[in-house]
């Protein structure tokens, strides 16, 4: 058997179709499953009983079970799953008054090892399959509405690259969920080729590029991703992604104490945005067990005045969920997994 949510509509119906089912039934059949929220092959009326009969035998809904659920002070909710196979995810759901953004994981751990992420805690295990990465987004949009969706979570969503794209199609799908492309966002560390390959996809979804430094020799230090995919190459990637696509991309600054916060730092992020289509979301670093600190209120400040001084506009990320361990860099600090919390 397998689960019903590793499958597009497209390859729902082409499984279907070799089974005697019609093209227009397997259209219902995921709409059941999506609009109507049914995981109960027996309640879709409008399918033939023999074919349901049939349906209950090839597949099987995922539900996970939820270990720990911790709410923030600032209303910010986050969510430890237990996996089929023992290990573990967290999802952060973040109010605000206008949207409910999800945050979404991808993988098990993460085998990038920025430094700043507490994502690498226990390294990698695995990807998550197609199922696990919608299905969080199935089990908290049964309180809440959800409005938004990153890929922001544990992981790094481009090396988990082909089951991303098809849980976005899920999502998207108008005859199922039909969520809005446009409020859909992938994070990521910045491989290069992956990037390319987005762009031509034209998935109509935002990108967000992890960047915390504008030097190479700086950004090797907290991102050993940029030995492979330096900051050249990663430029270029973003320039076709801007031929590509018409939303900007945005660029997450974290920023670090006696780092990355000095004024030849700013004036040089500057210029990096100025040469790309791009916005910029600066993130006061939240603690993630590693020797790095967040500046001082005034080093912010300063890096502001010399952004403003070049003209560029940015946004400085409010904290949410950092008294949970769910806020930026975060996710996995304290959990590790499965049977071993």
């Amino acid at each position: 058997m397998e689960c019903v949510y590793n499958f597009s509509l497209k390859e729902l119906q082409k499984k279907l179709i070799l089974k005697g089912f019609s093209r227009y039934s397997a259209k219902q059949i995921f709409a059941w499953i999506y609009k109507e929220r049914v995981q109960d092959f027996s309640l879709m009326t409008n399918i033939a009983k023999d074919k349901r009969e049939e349906l209950t035998k090839m597949f099987y809904f995922l539900n996970f079970k939820t270990l720990k659920k911790e709410k923030s002070k600032d209303g910010t909710q986050k969510y430890l799953f237990q996996l089929v196979d023992q290990e573990a995810i967290e999802a952060v759901l973040i109010p605000e008054k206008q949207r409910n953004t999800l945050c979404l994981s991808t993988q098990v751990g993460c085998k990038f090892n920025c430094k700043f992420c507490a994502s690498k805690t226990g390294g990698f295990i695995r990807n998550l399959e197609v199922s696990e990465i919608v299905n969080q987004y199935l089990q908290l949009s049964q309180k809440d509405k959800i409005t938004n969706i990153v890929f922001m979570g544990i992981g790094e969503p481009f090396d988990n690259f082909k089951n991303v794209v098809k849980s976005i199609e899920i999502l998207t799908e108008p005859a199922g969920l039909n969520f809005t492309n446009k409020r859909i966002s992938i994070s990521t560390c910045g491989l290069s080729d992956k990037i390319k390959k987005i762009a031509e996809l034209e998935l109509g979804v935002k990108l967000s590029i992890s960047l915390h430094a504008v030097l190479d020799e700086k950004r090797n230090k907290i991102m050993p991703v940029n030995k492979i995919y330096p900051l050249a190459d990663l430029v270029k990637a973003i320039k076709y992604y801007n031929q590509r696509q018409k939303f900007p991309v945005t660029f997450e600054y974290i920023l670090l104490a006696d780092f990355n916060i000095g004024g030849q730092d700013a004036k040089r992020l500057a210029k990096l945005v100025k040469t790309t289509r791009a916005k910029l979301n600066l993130i006061p670093y939240n603690p993630t067990g590693a020797t790095l600190r967040p500046p001082e209120f005034a080093k912010i400040d300063n890096f502001k005045k010399i952004l403003k001084k070049e003209n560029i506009i940015f946004t400085l990320r409010k904290e949410r969920g950092s008294d949970i361990n769910a806020a930026c860099g975060q996710l996995r600090s304290v959990s590790l997994g499965g049977s071993k919390n």
